[in-house]
């Protein structure tokens, strides 16, 4: 037994043998944490672990900052919790369990690079990768002075699109999604974050849409589309089947390596693309399958916090090889 869990379970003796005394921030987090813990839930959708989730699903449910402090001097750890925030604390760590549903549709909310947007199960929990290669810069290089229209492809509920008006103040952006439904949480973080003006979101099957076509060519071109193999979405646990199918099976006209999007993306893209025009792509864990599809094709594979083999940029000019 772990030092944490042995506190955790302390923490849950502490609670049953002293119910009229109340927990601390901590003890509710770390009791929390063995809960989910217990339960064998699945993580990925804004947090990788339980106690993260258990801080991120208390600290929401107590109205507290996420980035709250629980060590050092200004340390809220050790501050008592009054019976009935427990008792909220308590009724969403139960919620996520009973349910197995990501914790974001639960708070309807969700982080991504720092910002925050509106999610409900309508769109796709926001976690791509392609988020921080936009802030951190790291595709910058291959983007122009003269980099104006920028396109979110699958946009989903729209936090590419945003991330990406955000951070290049000179660009337009187009975001684009097949499903209704995405595209009304989209303008709900479109709204959100007064990007009116700069973001217009376009209903279209991939690059299919006259409206999209009208709006380019577009100088980069950003795709987190659905790519998961039939094989593993066999396989999903319960928190990822909770989330729309469209979004993540890329296996929708009738093949099984989660590619079916992808062939018709990249044959489709170079005419919807300026002369320097770029495609950023997440492909997640389907590097093999990318590969097999596409094995003569020029590409570079960028660094993520998830490794050098999730998203990949190509050039029009090698498009077009």
């Amino acid at each position: 037994m772990s030092a944490a869990q042995g506190r955790s379970q302390a923490s849950s003796h502490r609670s049953a043998e002293h119910e009229g005394s109340p927990l601390t921030l901590l003890e509710l987090i770390e009791s929390g944490a063995q809960q989910l813990e217990n339960a064998k839930l699945s993580f990925g959708h804004g947090t990788t672990n339980a106690k993260d989730e258990a801080a991120w699903l208390v600290l929401w449910s107590l109205g507290l900052p996420l980035d709250t402090p629980l060590d050092g001097e200004d340390s809220k750890a050790n501050e008592a919790v009054a019976p009935a925030d427990a008792h909220r604390a308590a009724s969403i760590l139960e919620a996520r369990i009973n349910t197995r549903k990501p914790a974001a549709y639960l708070t309807q909310e969700a982080w991504l690079q720092g910002v925050a947007f509106y999610v409900d199960e309508r769109a796709i929990v926001p976690r791509s990768l392609i988020a921080e290669l936009i802030v951190d810069g790291s595709i910058d290089y291959w983007l122009k002075e003269s980099t104006h229209t920028v396109l979110d492809l699958c946009t989903g509920n729209g936090s590419l699109a945003v991330i990406a008006a955000l951070t290049y103040p000179d660009v337009v952006v187009t975001g684009s999604d097949l499903s209704a439904d995405a595209l009304a949480v989209a303008r709900i973080n479109v709204d959100k974050h007064g990007l009116q003006e700069r973001i217009t979101l376009v209903t279209s099957d991939g690059l299919t849409a006259p409206d999209l076509a009208a709006r380019g060519p577009f100088d980069l071109i950003l795709c987190n589309p659905p790519y998961v193999n039939a094989k593993s979405m066999s396989e999903l646990p319960a928190e990822y089947k909770a989330e729309p199918v469209m979004a993540l099976s890329g296996n929708q006209a009738g093949g099984s390596d989660g590619m079916d999007f992808i062939r018709t993306l990249l044959k489709d893209a170079p005419r919807h693309m300026s002369e320097d025009g770029v495609l950023v792509l997440e492909i997640g864990n389907e590097r093999p399958y990318f590969e097999a599809a596409f094995p003569d094709m020029e590409v570079v594979w960028l660094e993520t916090s998830a490794g050098e083999d999730q998203v990949l940029l190509v050039t029009k000019e090698a498009l077009l090889l």
